[in-house]
């Protein structure tokens, strides 16, 4: 039952999706502009900078928060805090409240990664960073990011089953980014280049 509440927590605290709302207040809808994705990408590109910034800070500390609510309310199960965060990245990409049209699940899933374990988003989030800057594709670094940490828990400490759960989210995370790969193929992609013309044009 910990589980069910946890999980069904995470994803409603998910829903909120602040890119989305704060479009609506601007007089627009978020996933009919720019990338038409909601989250914090798109916005930084539809509302500059610095909304990007606050949607992304938003993002991750939503998960953050599930996770370690759901750890500190059950201290002596080691998964409920996974299912809490994977409950809240599907939450954010799936959003009952936007006919489960939501974002793509990186911030997310970084701020589950960041209260799950800390030492793992030091390390993914720099290599996320560096591959970003390479290839100019955040899309690119998420779905590493999406791959790479159940990996890591599993080289890690040996453990099959937390793997097993965030994978979930990954495995959302590569189909709802199917699109992002075909339009890199076909150069069509909006790079981080972009933003940093936006923000100094």
């Amino acid at each position: 039952m910990s589980y069910i509440i946890c999980g069904i927590a995470g994803y409603l605290l998910g829903c909120v999706n602040a890119a989305y709302l704060v479009g609506k207040s601007k007089g627009f809808d978020i996933r009919k502009k720019g990338s038409n994705n909601p989250g914090a990408s798109n916005a930084a590109i539809t509302m500059g900078f610095k909304v990007g910034v606050l949607v992304a800070l938003w993002d991750i500390l939503k998960a953050a928060i599930v996770v370690f609510v759901a750890k500190m309310l059950f201290p002596d199960d080691i998964l409920i805090g996974t299912v809490a965060g994977v409950g809240c990245v599907l939450g954010h990409m799936f959003p009952v409240f936007m006919g489960f049209k939501g974002g793509k699940g990186f911030a997310s899933f970084m701020g589950m990664m960041l209260t799950s374990n800390w030492k793992a988003f030091l390390i993914i989030g720099i290599v996320a960073v560096i591959i970003t800057i390479i290839t100019d594709y955040i899309a690119i670094a998420t779905l590493t990011t999406a791959i790479v940490y159940p990996l890591y828990i599993i080289y890690s400490t040996g453990d099959y089953l937390i793997p097993l759960v965030i994978a979930v989210a990954s495995l959302a995370m590569v189909f709802k980014h199917l699109i992002n790969i075909k339009r890199i193929l076909e150069g069509n992609e909006i790079g981080l280049s972009s933003l940093w013309k936006k923000k100094t044009s």
